[in-house]
């Protein structure tokens, strides 16, 4: 820096100097002092190319890097057009797997080896209270997840507390059809009613609705194939219809082809607010039930077996409104809920089909109902009030009501509960009810329930 800003000076000097005849010592500084510029200038002008040259390699990786991430981003749309296939190794399968944990201490005033219900057909093993003491309840085993771009697949296994295991679910289900429709295939729980589509550990209380055991067998699925279809509307419009075996209660065991059962609903809801929603539905059930066989008492206090053979018709609508402060219920919320049943079946009744195995008309009009009310009061706890009723209705034997006969009695529960939630994982319920679903009798029923669920845990329907 020195040495430059000396010659700079000298530069100047020379220019600002008046012209005079240059010594010879004078003439020789004047040649170095040239020299030593021009050393300069081309120093600066090697270096300003060596800069220029540096420039423009740089500008052409640019260019080149510009145009191979234009070529790979090319790549990545023709690739995303076309669905990704499935690998075909063992990390494909990579489902989500949930364990429900169940357990329940119960005190009953009566015996439960007797229970059935009054005026009514008995409708299988999952109903009444359970029994005495403490039991384990039913553990679910669940495997849910996408199969591909176009499938979705389920399956839960209920393990019993007889060691047995049964298929509760499973279905694959489509996720890729047009304009909101959807394609359900295999063994599931029907969409009829509200309650009915719902795991039992989601239920609000121990039991089923005495109208689900009357009617339902306390909870109907089927295997078969179920369509849904979703309106676009800013109001939640759903109507579905399903084909079926039909095998379940109302049903029976088959051996024909074709379908044993077909069902319909339709379903709407919508916010009012910020703070309230609701939904409505309604369903129809239709069975064909062939040799459908039950035990019951005749007049004489007889124990008989009899078989009905013919057509089957149930009617459900169902409502539920919920609040929750701005939308928000992790403090506070409230829960109504109500469904009514109607069923009708006209057919042939076969009395005592062990011994005299009389066949007559047989025609019923039954129906039933259950409102509740759940309320969270404070984070973590909820209380909850149920009310049961079912009408016996009419029922005509024809001929065989010289043996079979039903009186007017309304079988009716009422229930309370309150439940402790320490996390969205686990809950241990109280439950009370007040069970007067057998004529002249009254049975007070204590439950102490656990539920525990492991796992993948997937939202809960509305």
């Amino acid at each position: 820096m020195f040495r430059r800003n000396s010659i700079a000076l000298a530069v100047l000097a020379l220019s600002a100097a008046p012209a005079y005849s240059a010594t010879p010592a004078n003439a020789t500084d004047l040649n170095q002092i040239r020299q030593e510029i021009d050393a300069l200038r081309q120093g600066y002008e090697a270096r300003i190319r060596e800069l220029e040259a540096r420039l423009q390699k740089v500008q052409g990786t640019a260019e080149q890097a510009s145009q191979s991430a234009q070529a790979s981003a090319e790549k990545v749309a023709a690739a995303a057009a076309t669905p990704p296939a499935t690998p075909a190794s063992a990390n494909a399968f990579n489902p989500e797997i949930s364990l429900i944990l169940s357990g329940t201490y119960a005190n009953l005033s009566r015996d439960p080896a007797n229970w059935q219900m009054s005026n009514f057909v008995p409708s299988g093993d999952e109903t009444g209270p359970g029994k005495k003491g403490f039991s384990l309840g039913e553990t679910e085993l669940g495997l849910r997840s996408n199969i591909d771009p176009y499938f979705y697949g389920q399956a839960t296994l209920a393990l019993s507390a007889d060691n047995e295991v049964g298929v509760e679910e499973a279905f694959v289900q489509t996720r890729a059809l047009p304009a909101g429709t959807q394609l359900k295939a295999g063994r599931f729980f029907s969409g009829i009613g509200y309650l009915n589509g719902q795991h039992a550990h989601t239920w609000d209380f121990v039991d089923a609705p005495l109208a689900y055991q009357a009617f339902l067998g306390g909870q109907y699925g089927q295997d078969g194939l179920q369509f849904r279809w979703l309106a676009p509307s800013s109001t939640y419009l759903e109507f579905g219809g399903e084909l079926g075996a039909g095998e379940n209660f109302p049903g029976a065991e088959r051996k024909q082809n074709g379908a044993g059962s077909t069902s319909l609903f339709a379903k709407l809801g919508g916010d009012v607010g910020d703070s309230h929603s609701w939904q409505l539905g309604a369903g129809w059930l239709r069975a064909a039930p062939r040799e459908r066989s039950y035990d019951s008492s005749d007049l004489t206090g007889t124990e008989v077996s009899n078989s009905f053979s013919g057509r089957s018709q149930l009617w459900v609508l169902d409502g539920v409104w919920k609040w929750a402060p701005a939308g928000n219920g992790e403090r506070m919320n409230l829960k109504l809920q109500g469904e009514y049943f109607r069923r009708r079946e006209t057919g042939e009744l076969a009395y005592d089909t062990a011994n005299q195995n009389l066949s007559d008309a047989y025609r019923s009009a039954q129906s039933g109902w259950y409102a509740q009310s759940v309320f969270q009061f404070m984070p973590r706890w909820r209380v909850g009030l149920r009310y049961d009723q079912l009408d016996s209705g009419t029922v005509d034997y024809a001929s065989n009501n010289a043996f079979l006969a039903n009186s007017d009695y309304k079988p009716k529960r009422t229930s309370t509960m309150l439940d402790w939630s320490p996390t969205e994982f686990s809950r241990i319920r109280f439950q009370y009810a007040l069970d007067k679903s057998r004529e002249g009798v009254k049975d007070d029923q204590f439950f102490l329930q656990y539920q525990m669920s492991l796992g993948a845990h997937g939202a809960h329907s509305y």
